[in-house]
């Protein structure tokens, strides 16, 4: 199996932990060694049956010359961008995790780093760049288009044709309806209903969604 290591060790690292023990239950693929973490408070701490193993120079301090895997389980966008440049220096290998549940068409594409987790639906046509995070039960429509560093918080439903540009954040239970575009590093709230475009680096809540800062 190959190595795995997660990056952080907050609740979501928890639960990507959860979705890799689900997919080697169906194929034993990943070798979880433990999360990887910048909080020295955290470091020698177990959770859920996993080590925090230490700093993104645990393994090289260590000499293991072998391929370590990982994903940034981290939900905020800019603290994801700034955690995955760190371990592109310290030479870690990005990989996709999408649990066993997934319905996703042929005809979705993706780079690396992408966290999919469990109950999500992803149509046609679909373009994900890389470090995204799809967390539980969204849906996602024909044409989208969800660039780097994104993230879907549970239940978020997505219609066809949307854009969403880098480092966007959309909020628990919130809905984008068709042909949206969401300007880069842009905040949704929880519940909003997105009926017209968003620029850039602003939050939006509400139904109608409505930016207030």
């Amino acid at each position: 199996m190959k190595k795995l290591v997660i990056i952080g060790a907050g609740g979501f690292a928890r639960e990507v932990a959860w979705l890799v023990e689900d997919i080697n239950a169906v194929n034993e693929e990943w070798e979880l060694l433990g999360f990887i973490d910048e909080n020295v408070a955290n470091h020698g701490k177990v959770l859920n049956g996993f080590p925090v193993l230490g700093d993104f120079d645990f393994f090289y301090n260590r000499r293991i010359n072998e391929p370590v895997y990982t994903v940034c389980a981290v939900g905020n966008p800019g603290s994801k961008m700034n955690l995955v440049k760190k371990a592109v220096e310290w030479g870690y290998k990005f990989v996709n995790l999408i649990h066993p549940s997934v319905m996703m068409s042929r005809h979705v594409e993706m780079g690396v780093g992408n966290i999919i987790c469990a109950g999500n639906i992803l149509t046609v046509n679909i373009s994900l760049g890389s470090h995204i995070i799809i967390n539980l039960n969204c849906t996602i429509g024909h044409d989208v288009i969800m660039n780097d560093y994104s993230t879907l918080l549970p239940g978020v439903n997505v219609s066809g044709n949307v854009v969403l540009n880098t480092g966007c954040n959309i909020g628990t239970n919130s809905s984008i309806i068709q042909g949206i575009n969401i300007g880069e590093w842009s905040t949704i709230g929880a519940g909003a209903a997105v009926v017209r475009d968003i620029p850039p680096r602003c939050t939006a809540v509400g139904v109608p969604a409505k930016p207030i800062k």
